[in-house]
């Protein structure tokens, strides 16, 4: 008896024990500069059959936005889960070597995962049998003291569970390349109303196809390696870009084609298979999601919200910024809603499309359109973001107009809903107290220009930013 009761303690911790589920493992796949121009997404000149399954194996989030349209502040911000301009992260690439850090309580994702006992690794290094090796981009726009990621290896992740491992790829970042077999066939593809039907632009727009061909390829190879390595079951997958598309009218820009992304997670006991939501997510909301998913209290602070699971929360609103890119001065804030957008113009003295050397050498498309412009071969829509200013305020209806070729914004019919978004984004430039109204020193963008410029000089040829 004495010996049974000695033993009933120790029976009944290993039951609660083996009861305990396992934490699960988290994979961020995160594709540069791509909007959701999948198959999945009913593009049907895209061929991304690896993506496609991916999405039917989960859910498919239909209104997913970064907060910035170009990666240094978009990443910033969705590895902290806060917004850029809270913590002076909003000019691209501006804090990158300047010993600047974030204030205390503003922390990348690896250190919290990490603290509650995950292993890290933001993977470059693959088995022979993946054929590629991954970029590893963070490119935060602040500085790091210290190691963010236990390792780069995929070997090592069997042996260390559970795990939050990032793999970044870089195929849809111009420049393109055409695929190696069966490439996009210009003359077959759908152009977006805002470009010219012209070979330049039909061949750009296929390469960028083709780069998607090639991304899913690799996506595919390491759910592949996921799976032989045993590890799907127990691995939530997230697959999302980084910003969108490279095209006129895209990165660098506050319209759809800047900000929104694909999203798609697989995690079936959250995500039947085969699932899609209309619902806003942020990609702060990622950072939030995969922080409540692996047990950790998110931060008071923190932006970002879960979309899954027990603390879920549906967003209202999305907002997101774009400042300084390069030679590019500009400030614009954005909120849309379930169906309408409003940007907000700082300079609409500068005109839609600024001059960047980055996007004159990397995108045909800019030049094409000065020429066309030239020769009076625009249509209407498309001289409009030819104009040498912009209005202070853009409102769209993106239910109705999806490529935000009309403006609404001195429209009676829609000035309540102008009201409404207008006061969301003013409550949002507040609560966040947004850096962007602070002028940047001139010394400090002068010393940050001469550096670009001569990384330009550098680089030319390469094409990559």
């Amino acid at each position: 008896m004495k010996l049974l009761a000695s033993l009933t303690p120790l029976l009944a911790a290993s039951v609660l024990f083996a009861a305990e589920p396992a934490r699960p493992n988290i994979l961020w796949l995160i594709g540069e500069d791509i909007s959701p121009d999948l198959g999945c997404y009913g593009n049907r000149d895209a061929r991304t059959p690896n993506l496609d399954r991916l999405a039917s194996q989960g859910r498919l989030y239909r209104h997913a936005y970064s907060t910035a349209p170009v990666c240094s502040p978009s990443r910033s911000a969705f590895c902290t889960g806060m917004y850029q301009i809270a913590f002076a992260a909003h000019h691209h690439r501006s804090h990158r070597d300047d010993g600047y850090k974030p204030p205390a309580g503003i922390r990348v994702i690896s250190d919290r995962l990490r603290e509650a006992g995950y292993f890290t690794a933001n993977v470059t290094q693959f088995p022979a049998s993946a054929g590629f090796r991954g970029t590893g981009k963070t490119d935060w726009n602040f500085c790091y003291d210290g190691k963010p990621y236990d390792s780069a290896k995929w070997n090592d992740l069997k042996s260390h569970q559970p795990f939050y491992a990032q793999v970044n790829f870089q195929e849809t970042h111009r420049i393109y390349k055409k695929a190696a077999q069966n490439p996009t066939d210009p003359a077959k593809v759908t152009l977006p109303p805002y470009l010219p039907d012209h070979p330049i632009a039909r061949e750009d727009w296929a390469l960028y196809h083709d780069s998607m061909i090639m991304l899913d390829a690799k996506v595919g190879a390491v759910l592949d390696l996921l799976e032989k390595d045993g590890l799907r079951d127990n691995t939530i997958v997230f697959f999302f870009g980084d910003n969108g598309r490279e095209c006129f009218r895209g990165k660098c820009t506050a319209y759809e084609a800047g900000c929104a992304v694909p999203l798609m997670v697989r995690w079936p006991a959250l995500c039947p298979p085969g699932s899609s939501s209309d619902e806003l997510v942020s990609l702060i909301d990622v950072t939030a999601t995969t922080l409540a998913l692996a047990g950790v209290a998110l931060p008071k602070e923190m932006h970002g919200q879960p979309f899954l699971g027990p603390g879920a929360k549906r967003r209202e609103f999305i907002f997101t910024a774009r400042d300084r890119l390069d030679e590019s001065l500009d400030r614009t804030r954005t909120v849309r809603d379930a169906r309408f957008k409003l940007i907000r113009n700082f300079e609409p003295q500068r005109p839609y499309i600024q001059p960047m050397p980055y996007l004159d050498r990397t995108n045909p498309n800019y030049a094409l359109m000065r020429q066309r412009q030239a020769e009076g071969k625009l249509n209407a829509a498309q001289m409009k973001f030819m104009a040498a200013s912009r209005p202070a305020e853009e409102l769209y209806d993106l239910q109705n107009d999806p490529f935000e070729l009309k403006n609404l914004a001195e429209s009676p019919e829609h000035r309540e809903t102008l009201a409404r978004l207008r006061a969301a984004l003013d409550r949002w430039i507040e609560q966040t107290n947004d850096s962007g109204r602070i002028p940047e020193d001139p010394d400090v963008r002068r010393r940050i220009l001469d550096e670009h410029k001569k990384k330009l000089e550098q680089s030319a040829g390469k094409g990559k930013r």
